[in-house]
């Protein structure tokens, strides 16, 4: 697949002699996208990290694979163990254990995933059916810091294809096509019925996140000449913005207070606006975080641990 080949390449992601951590699960994509950074970077600039969450019938069958694909591509794959929690979402908990695995052995590496395209367009339809929000329509970005997604622009029958001219085998994980779970639900009944209502349906999506990118970067910097590096903003001030940048602004101080996105905080800024401006005045906003009112001047702050 020398289309697919250079298209990678000629995202600039991966290069050569570029260090690079892929992580891999052993199904299609990740297959794929070891096969494309040894191609790329070279053998020696690459090293994979496989998770055992030793939940599945089939995980250590996953991880022989891992270890066999990684000899034959002459890269090394180092296998973590998580422990398994007795409660909570599993889910959650294994995609934070394999992304913090990783961060914990990139030493300075990017760190690649396999995300396609069609993962890119099942998170969008997905995200805009359980969260009101514009950032739902962003979709995920080609780099996250060191997390890079080199197969964005490639579709999940593209790195099928690859493979086997490559002569790859991969895994299939049976829980990709459980519809107890909504992404496999999103993956198998929304998607088809997409395609039914207009042939084009999938690209029109993703093309339509993409220019709603390009225009994020225009808001954003809108929201800096707002700020201008302050971590506090006079209500007056943004009462005299227009509804839609006061919005944002807000988002951005919640966001920068709690360490990263502070989900649904824009909503509750007609509350946060009405606060008052003499003495203080607080509300929580959700997200574990708290409004705060001081002579006028808004901040956020995290809400108290309930064990402090």
């Amino acid at each position: 697949m020398a289309d697919l080949l250079e298209a990678v390449a000629g995202g600039g992601l991966l290069e050569p002699g570029r260090p690079v951590l892929v992580m891999l699960s052993g199904g299609r994509d990740s297959t794929c996208l070891l096969d494309l950074a040894v191609r790329i970077a070279g053998a020696g600039s690459v090293a994979a990290m496989h998770v055992n969450y030793g939940l599945r019938e089939g995980a250590e069958g996953d991880e022989r694979h891992c270890r066999e694909l990684g000899e034959a591509l002459g890269v090394a794959v180092e296998v973590v163990r998580p422990q398994t929690p007795r409660r909570g979402n599993l889910q959650a908990w294994a995609r934070a254990e394999r992304y913090a695995a990783a961060a914990a052995r990139a030493a300075g590496r990017d760190i690649a995933t396999g995300h396609t395209a069609t993962d890119q367009l099942e998170t969008i339809l997905y995200r805009l059916a359980s969260s009101p929000s514009r950032r739902a329509l962003l979709g995920m970005s080609p780099r996250d810091g060191a997390l890079i997604r080199p197969l964005l622009g490639v579709t999940r029958e593209q790195t099928a294809a690859h493979c086997r001219t490559r002569g790859l085998r991969w895994r299939e994980d049976p829980s990709n096509d459980a519809h107890t779970f909504a992404r496999a639900r999103v993956r198998h009944q929304l998607v088809p019925a997409l395609r039914e209502i207009h042939p084009a349906a999938e690209d029109n999506v993703l093309a339509l996140a993409a220019i709603l990118r390009d225009e994020a970067a225009v808001l954003e910097e809108a929201i800096e000449s707002v700020l201008a590096g302050r971590r506090a903003v006079a209500l007056a001030e943004l009462r005299a913005l227009p509804p839609a940048l006061a919005r944002l602004v807000i988002q951005r101080l919640a966001d920068e207070a709690a360490g990263g996105p502070a989900a649904g905080v824009a909503r509750r800024a007609a509350e946060v606006l009405a606060l008052r401006s003499q003495g203080t005045a607080r509300l929580d906003v959700g997200a574990g975080l708290r409004a705060v009112a001081e002579h006028g001047l808004l901040r956020f702050e995290p809400l108290p641990r309930a064990d402090s």
